[in-house]
């Protein structure tokens, strides 16, 4: 039994062993012996297809594409300087190996155990090369295995240097840049013969990972990369230690139009360019927005078709408006707007500064566009308000506005230290009462009003309950006008919110769709009858008494007017039932008192500049929609629809009528062919259906709350907000035939 066990162990053993050893001798002799073979043809290179941006109305209004995709060099131009750092950095033993170089891989693993990250790149030179010109990077065993036999046949068969440029000469280096020709121009501007030993070392620093450690977007890591290369390099005695130590002092500085200047001997990376549009503020935002969701390779180089929300008409209200404002006044004082249809989510208008060439800051995103974000002061109260309807506290509550408050630590101050005595809720919204909304979020919470903020589109504050408390109630936290103006167009879409977006559609190279808003999804995070309630209070701001009474519209309209702290920053935030758009005022190199603009005496508040520039876009960009109430439903433009006319080439199925006929089924077109026609420009063409019944007010329903409310007091409060609510009519159609008087 026991030979028995021995040969049958033999046998398993024989069978197992004897084909991995074959197997490695035919893939060592297939490396290393100077078997006969010929390599396929090298694939192209890369060529980047342009991708095109349209406006609602189908027009195309820029266009995404690297300017510098490609560029050919010569062996000649590439520098020494530069061969020697790839070399250090990717493959040192390059000029002694056969393309495989099994003791360097293993050596780059134990450097990278060590340094707890990717310090040595595993592949040869010579391998990474047959990976992008032959084989393609697909993660198999088998592709590896094919990628080291041609690699070890390419070295047999092509000197090291000519290996070397080939591999120069196409590899990625990030911002849609394939070879050193192209990467030299699109981060230093410079032709590659004439980059120095830092750059060269940069260069080099970007191959292990491109998007990781682009300068432009991670400066921080792209400098850890830059020493990594210039320490192998001294290394391996490829340069003196003087050589070694001017270099490292020379960090990696990002240039902006407007920005410091960089030190003297630094690394500097020139900004991206920016493609050419008429509307470069809101391109910048879709340029974010695409790269986010698809990365920069998709953006740049697949040729994607991106149909937008950008609305052309109101675009240039909104650039009109603004310029108007800043007519005679000097950076740094800008002004941002952005403009956001409610019940969509669609950014129809965005505005920046005054001039994004010259910055290259777009102030709208608040951080997201290379800016900061801006306290909002006041125009932050219509969250507590919210929080405090759904919790059940009446518009009708009264509470005492003292000139100061303290609550625990913290005190407050009305502006201009006015007192009110007793008033209640609407009355303390639309004369801003600093006192009465510290004492409101202290009942309703911080952290309560801070979710529901969240919950409605405020992103860009990072709350921290051990350092932020009640001050958030005044805007203590930096927001940006996207946020503002997306967050109040839930109260206007009576407490449903659709994400913010630039992109009704986008189609890739081939025509399939990568994404769809055209139908957009909607999220209830306010109950409706509070978003009711908040609108009904909202708009006693822009009537006579208002922080905004001088600014009303020719139909009902809501906002919230903010002023930060010394008057830092100034806001209105305003909208209609279709349409939000928010408008912020200050210095965009640090918050500094805005004091004696334009002839505003004094200091700037919110219900000034800011109001008066919502004031103008709004009669522009709303000329031709028709007046709603906000408890109707608003005329929005079915987009979905019309991308599925201009998917049949514009024919519409509803212009073909059956008639009679002797063959039965038979359908005959009455019609001319139809004419495509662009969609409608704004979200103005479509005649509001019948108001649907209401209750006499917002108000009525959130006061049956009060178990214990009077029944006559509810009555008078229905008549109150009745009757306000009819003189508001009365108010607009004076101002409509007053408007049409003086041909405003």
């Amino acid at each position: 039994m026991r030979s028995v066990g021995r040969w049958l162990v033999l046998g398993v053993v024989t069978a197992i062993v004897v084909p991995l050893v074959g197997g490695l001798v035919v893939f060592a002799a297939l490396l290393f012996l100077p078997l006969p073979a010929s390599l396929p043809e090298a694939r192209p290179g890369v060529e980047a297809r342009i991708s095109r941006i349209y406006d609602i109305n189908g027009n195309e209004i820029g266009v995404f594409r690297q300017f510098e995709t490609t560029k050919p060099v010569a062996p000649g131009e590439i520098p020494k300087v530069l061969k020697q750092a790839v070399v250090a950095g990717e493959d040192r033993r390059f000029y002694s190996h056969s393309g495989v170089d099994v003791f360097g891989t293993l050596r780059a693993l134990s450097a990278d155990v060590r340094n707890q990250g990717v310090v040595q790149g595993g592949s040869t030179i010579t391998q990474q090369y047959v990976k992008n010109a032959y084989v393609g990077s697909e993660r198999t065993l088998s592709r590896k295995v094919r990628e080291a036999i041609m690699a070890s046949q390419l070295d047999r068969q092509v000197d090291k240097d000519e290996i070397l440029f080939r591999y120069l000469e196409r590899i990625y280096l990030g911002e849609g840049a394939y070879g050193v020709g192209a990467a030299a121009e699109t981060y230093f501007h410079k032709p590659v013969a004439d980059l120095t030993l830092s750059e060269a070392a940069l260069l080099a620093g970007l191959i292990p990972a491109p998007s990781r450690y682009e300068p432009r977007g991670n400066p921080a890591l792209a400098e850890e990369r830059r020493l990594v290369v210039l320490d192998a390099m001294l290394e391996e005695r490829m340069i003196t230690e003087e050589e070694h130590a001017e270099a490292v002092a020379q960090r990696v500085w990002v240039a902006g139009p407007g920005g410091e200047p960089p030190p003297t001997g630094a690394t500097l990376v020139h900004p991206r360019e920016h493609a050419e549009t008429p509307y470069p503020y809101f391109v910048d935002y879709l340029q974010r927005y695409l790269t986010h969701r698809y990365g920069e390779d998709a953006v740049y180089q697949q040729g994607l078709r991106i149909y937008t929300t950008l609305d052309p008409r109101m675009q240039t209200e909104a650039e009109r408006s603004v310029d108007e404002t800043l007519s005679d006044t000097e950076p740094p004082l800008e002004m941002a707007l952005v403009a956001v249809e409610p019940f969509t989510g669609f950014v129809k208008a965005v505005v920046g500064g005054r001039d994004f060439n010259a910055s290259r800051v777009n102030l709208a995103l608040g951080p997201l566009g290379g800016g900061t974000g801006r306290q909002p002061g006041s125009a932050f109260k219509p969250f507590v308000l919210a929080e405090a309807l759904q919790q059940g506290i009446l518009p009708n509550r009264q509470y005492s506005g003292p000139s100061s408050v303290r609550v625990g630590n913290y005190t407050a101050e009305n502006y201009g230290g006015t007192s009110y005595g007793e008033v209640d809720l609407r009355v303390a919204t639309a004369k801003s009462i600093n006192s009465v909304y510290v004492k409101l979020i202290n009942e309703v919470g911080v952290r309560q009003t801070m979710e529901l903020a969240k919950r409605m589109g405020i992103s860009t504050s990072d709350f921290d309950p051990a350092r932020h408390g009640l001050a958030i109630a005044l805007g203590a936290l930096d927001v940006s006008p996207l946020d503002m103006a997306s967050a109040f167009g839930v109260f206007a879409a009576r407490g449903e919110r659709a994400e913010p977006t630039p992109v009704v559609r986008v189609l890739d190279g081939a025509g399939t769709v990568l994404e769809d808003n055209a139908e957009p999804q909607r999220t209830r995070v306010l109950e409706e009858i509070t978003a009711d309630n908040v609108n009904e209070i909202l708009q006693e701001v822009l009537e006579p008494g208002g922080t905004a009474g001088d600014n009303a519209l020719d139909r009902p309209a809501a906002g919230k007017t903010g002023t930060a702290q010394d008057n830092g920053n100034a806001w209105f935030v305003g909208y209609t039932p279709t349409l939000s758009t928010s408008v912020w005022l200050g210095y965009s190199d640090a918050p500094r008192p805005l004091r004696n603009i334009k002839g505003v005496r004094g200091g700037v508040t919110g219900g000034s500049l800011p109001a008066s520039t919502w004031e103008t876009f709004m009669r522009g960009a709303l000329a031709d929609v028709p007046v709603t109430e906000f408890t109707e439903p608003a005329p929005i433009t079915d987009l979905a629809d019309i991308f599925r006319r201009r998917a049949r080439g514009g024919f519409d199925i509803r212009q073909l009528d059956a008639r009679a006929s002797t063959e039965t089924g038979v359908y005959v077109e009455e019609l001319a062919p139809p004419v495509v026609e662009p969609p409608p420009p704004t979200t103005t063409t479509i005649a509001p259906p019948e108001p649907p019944s209401r209750p006499r007010s917002p108000f009525d329903s959130l006061l049956r709350r009060g178990e214990d409310d009077d029944e006559d007091d509810e009555d008078d409060e229905d008549d109150e907000s009745s009757r306000r609510r009819d003189e508001r009519r009365q108010d607009r159609r004076r101002s409509t035939s007053t408007t049409e008087r003086s041909g405003r």
